[in-house]
């Protein structure tokens, strides 16, 4: 009998060493998953790892952390799941974006294994089949956009595959939480021309800030000379009211000192004497008139007795005796009121 047992247990030995399961990541990482271990009958299961028990070669249950009993010979440790966050380096590949630009990218992987039957019985090799459809997934998600969205939209790329990724995964009872991709490397013509881009679009905007700064600077000139010109327009204006108002008052006065120089005139021709004095300011004005007119003009106009000053100041106290002697018959003709109305409009 022991040497039954000791038989069974190399062989189960033999068997637990041939399924060891693989990596889930590259060999540079060096993540190893937990071996197969020997049914020693009361078994300690460490926390966060899930442990497929088959019996008689059948699935029977999956071992829970902490304390467990087997049953020798029969139940068997087929399979240890991890159930801790997994991260898979996606190998760099080759991708052609919308825009026929060949690209090489490479990304991260993190999954979690949310049901360890599934991960068991569902899938073979589950590293191999999740590293395929992300890179299948990526270049999918790739020719669907230009080169320029690729990288502005970084973020909704990684959330696309990821989606993809779970769709799929959910039938191996693996999920996905994100995917990130690490670098982009574009061809070097590709990058040449991207430079170039960058430096046309740093060009533009220079320019276009000077020629907001020029018409912001024209602008403000075109404002200050519009507030000149109304302020100067607005003192023209001004001035030409004073003036004109200056004016007025001027012709006010030279009129109504003209109207009481009449009146005066008036009574003083009416006193005794008037005529006599008319007949000396008559002559002043004939001789002043006389000196004055070689200095306004060469030609000169005068009458053929211009010497005889008698006649002249003869002459003109007649035609102010005609208009006298017509006065007082105009005078009789109007009432008093009527006199003092058309002095005062004679004045004015």
């Amino acid at each position: 009998m022991l040497r039954t047992l000791c038989r069974s247990g190399g062989a189960l030995l033999k068997n637990s060493q041939r399924n060891v399961p693989r990596l889930w990541v590259t060999p540079a990482q060096q993540r190893w998953a937990s071996s197969l271990p020997m049914n020693t009958v009361v078994l300690f299961v460490p926390q966060q790892e899930a442990w497929v028990i088959e019996r008689m070669g059948r699935f029977h249950r999956i071992l829970e952390p902490g304390l467990n009993f087997l049953i020798p010979i029969f139940d068997r440790i087929r399979y240890v799941q991890s159930l801790k966050e997994i991260v898979i380096d996606i190998p760099e590949q080759s991708a052609v974006s919308l825009d026929n630009v060949t690209l090489q990218i490479d990304g991260v992987l993190f999954l979690r294994i949310l049901d360890p039957f599934k991960a068991s019985y569902g899938v073979e090799d589950p590293e191999y089949a999740v590293t395929q459809l992300a890179q299948t997934t990526m270049r999918s998600e790739l020719g669907k956009l230009t080169l320029d969205k690729v990288f502005r939209e970084r973020e909704s790329l990684n959330s696309n595959i990821v989606d993809s990724i779970n769709q799929a995964s959910d039938e191996w009872g693996i999920r996905c939480l994100r995917y990130e991709i690490k670098d982009i490397q574009v061809p070097p013509r590709v990058k040449e021309s991207m430079q170039m881009q960058v430096e046309a679009e740093r060009k533009k905007r220079a320019t276009v800030l000077e020629s907001e700064g020029a018409r912001e600077a024209a602008i403000n000139v075109a404002e200050g000379c519009k507030q000149s010109q109304i302020l100067a327009s607005e003192g023209v204006k001004a001035e030409q009211i004073n003036k004109a108002a200056g004016e007025a008052q001027a012709l006010l006065s030279v009129a109504e000192a003209k109207a009481k120089a009449i009146c005066l005139l008036s009574n003083a021709l009416a006193e005794q004497n008037g005529n006599a004095a008319a007949s000396l300011s008559v002559a002043e004005q004939y001789v002043s008139a006389f000196s004055n007119l070689a200095k306004q003009s060469n030609t000169v106009l005068l009458p053929s007795n211009a010497g005889d000053i008698n006649g002249m100041v003869a002459q003109a106290m007649s035609i102010y005796g005609t208009l006298a002697k017509q006065r007082p018959t105009v005078q009789n003709t109007m009432p008093e009121t009527a006199v003092e109305e058309k002095s005062e409009e004679v004045a004015q």
